[in-house]
């Protein structure tokens, strides 16, 4: 791809609808998932990505066979986006055998190696070095694959972070960091923590390629990991590239989000990736607004159905609770 010939320019009208459908499906999926959790019928944690579609249907877009994601805990909508299926996401959030990871693994830790998503894991920060790791066994073994390591900007200030750009850099890595970057690491404001304005100028120090894109607009979000996936497949090199977007819930299920008064959170919902989308079909001439509220009807239909049929899925055996906690010893003739 040409750096001046943006891939979203290309894209036909299926395509534009099969991105407004993945962002809708995310939408929907996590509005069910907050109703539950509320119900009690989720335990744990449980962090919504409602607003951030569009970076995942974007990341997701630019993906080709043998890339791998890791992430962090923010990821039911970045597991529906590479293909997990709504039921299978649905029923680990609700700890049922039937899971992603048999129940066992709850919200933040989702897993799929043939769809390329290498887990969603719950210390903060410590997703980056596994990434980076994975990222030298790619270039070790010749493929011509990337990874991308997910984490969000309450992360940015973490030694590990700043560790594996340092080693990114110096190896000659093919992995594209990102960074959401919301606004709040829970609720501290981004500009109370971190001492580089703009964010993305982090990986400076490291000679790492870096710049921001506009996180709440699908097609540039498909251009920028486009693009970052190109130059760190072509050049063996890493690049940072920081998602400017907004979330509309609280940092979890558990946080009232009092932190924004309730004019930014509109204005921040006036930038809203799916309707956005949907002018540029409407105007395209692509679909109807009649057809894009069907699209939204049958989601949100499918959706009550998944969370429905996720109350009635088996509960894991409880034998499986110590499986996967101690290796089986190996016994050896003295």
């Amino acid at each position: 791809m040409s750096e001046t010939t943006p891939r979203s320019a290309a894209l036909t009208a299926d395509k534009l609808l099969e991105m407004y459908r993945h962002m809708v499906e995310q939408r929907r999926f996590e509005e069910e998932a907050g109703r539950a959790y509320g119900m009690g019928r989720i335990f744990g944690f449980c962090h919504l990505y409602i607003g951030q579609e569009a970076i995942s249907t974007g990341c997701a877009h630019a993906m080709r066979k043998g890339d791998i994601m890791v992430s962090a805990y923010r990821i039911h909508a970045q597991a529906l986006a590479l293909g997990i299926p709504p039921q299978e996401v649905m029923d680990e959030l609700h700890g049922r055998a039937t899971g992603n990871v048999h129940g066992v693994g709850g919200s933040m830790h989702m897993y799929d190696i043939e769809r390329g998503f290498w887990g969603g894991w719950g210390l903060v920060g410590q997703q980056v070095p596994m990434a980076t790791g994975i990222a030298f066994a790619q270039k070790y073994r010749k493929t011509d694959a990337v990874t991308l390591a997910f984490f969000g900007d309450g992360a940015v200030n973490q030694g590990a972070i700043h560790e594996s750009f340092n080693m990114a850099s110096i190896w000659n890595l093919p992995i594209v960091f990102v960074v959401e970057n919301n606004g709040f690491g829970m609720g501290t404001a981004v500009n109370r923590v971190c001492s580089v304005e703009p964010m993305h100028g982090l990986a400076d120090a490291y000679g790492i390629r870096n710049w921001a894109f506009d996180g709440m607009d699908v097609l540039e979000s498909l251009d920028a990991f486009d693009r970052a996936m190109e130059i760190a497949r072509s050049t063996h090199r890493p690049v940072f590239i920081e998602a400017r977007c907004s979330r509309f819930r609280g940092h979890s299920m558990s946080d009232p989000g009092k932190y924004r008064t309730k004019e930014q959170l509109e204005e921040e919902k006036g930038r809203d990736p799916i309707p956005r989308l949907g002018s540029v079909i409407v105007e395209k001439a692509f679909a109807t607004d009649a057809a894009l509220e069907e699209i939204d009807r049958q989601v949100r239909e499918q959706m009550k159905q998944v969370a429905k049929r996720s109350q009635d899925a088996p509960w894991p055996d409880p034998e499986l609770l110590h499986k996967y906690v101690y290796v089986d010893p190996i016994l050896t003739e003295r």
